[in-house]
């Protein structure tokens, strides 16, 4: 499934519909595959444990999946989750209404949506080389439509020359917060500022969230073919720097091979440190839509319990 444009609208109302849209048309295929078996449809309920009271069985639930549940209560909150996404300018890549920004946003609002039919609390964390926007995590209606306006907002506004500081957003996110959380991570991973000291300074940023007894999901929003193959035709290109404003002309053949390895070997790099920490690290190609980011959100929803 395509990642589909709504950046032209004005309402939190559509975002909320093609969050609805994308969940409910997983959820479907989930009864058609190998993940068939998740609860994600079970919203009033959660899975019984040996201790809990036998009154809040649901016997009618039973007698379907011969699986012991018990009913839910509205108070009930099973796992906070917060969304922390990258709004510098490199995340408008390629064009706004089809960026790297758009997708992040579709793609947090559709498992906000899923979060929300479990009765999962969320909060949202905007950054750019600073914190934007910190919200607390809540599972009500109210909180939901708060967050879906911020994230409208946002694609109304594309914003150039906007610069990156991963360490420093991500290490305020480990101050801000409180409660022990599921920290999910939309960015591409870009720093204005390159080297090895700043690639070292993400990795700790990284550790102070695991030291913090935050679980850490980085989902690497990137546009695929440009900027990991380097899928460019092969003549004479301008190149502008979308956080700081530099131009650069060269033929893309003369520097595919040296682009490509660089990449690879930066890529692999954060693998090899997110393997060490334990923290997910998953591949989110915008042209490969939202059915991905929502499986490995439920891979991982599954693990936690």
């Amino acid at each position: 499934m395509q990642a589909v444009n709504y950046a032209n609208e004005t309402s939190y109302g559509n975002l909320e519909l093609l969050a609805q849209q994308v969940v409910e048309g997983f959820i479907t295929g989930l009864h058609k595959s190998p993940f068939h078996g998740f609860s994600v449809e079970f919203a009033e309920h959660r899975q019984y444990n040996n201790g809990d009271s036998i009154k809040n069985i649901d016997w009618k639930l039973f007698a379907k999946t011969d699986k012991l549940y018990s009913k839910r209560f509205e108070e009930e909150t099973n796992l906070r989750c917060q969304f922390v996404i990258d709004v510098s300018s490199s995340m408008y890549f390629p064009e706004p209404k089809n960026s790297k920004l758009t997708f992040s946003i579709q793609a947090a609002a559709s498992l906000m949506y899923l979060l929300k039919k479990q009765r999962d609390a969320f909060g949202l964390s905007l950054f750019t080389d600073e914190i934007l926007l910190n919200s607390q995590a809540k599972s009500t209606t109210v909180h939901q439509r708060y967050l879906l306006t911020q994230l409208e907002e946002l694609l109304q506004k594309p914003k150039i020359n906007v610069q990156t500081n991963l360490s420093e957003a991500l290490h305020q996110v480990a101050e801000l917060i409180h409660k022990r959380s599921l920290v999910v991570i939309f960015s591409d991973l870009f720093n204005t500022q390159t080297g090895l000291d700043k690639n070292e300074e993400f990795f700790d940023a990284l550790q102070h969230l695991k030291f913090n007894k935050h679980e850490v999901v980085v989902f690497n929003v990137v546009d695929k073919s440009k900027e990991v193959d380097f899928d460019f035709e092969n003549r004479p290109y301008q190149f502008i720097d979308m956080e700081t404003g530099e131009t650069i002309k060269v033929h893309t053949n003369q520097v595919k091979a040296n682009f490509t390895a660089a990449v690879s070997a930066y890529r692999q790099q954060i693998a090899i440190k997110c393997a060490q920490c334990k923290i997910d690290l998953i591949d989110a190609d915008i042209n490969e839509g939202f059915y991905p980011i929502l499986q490995s959100y439920l891979i991982k929803r599954q693990k936690l319990g």
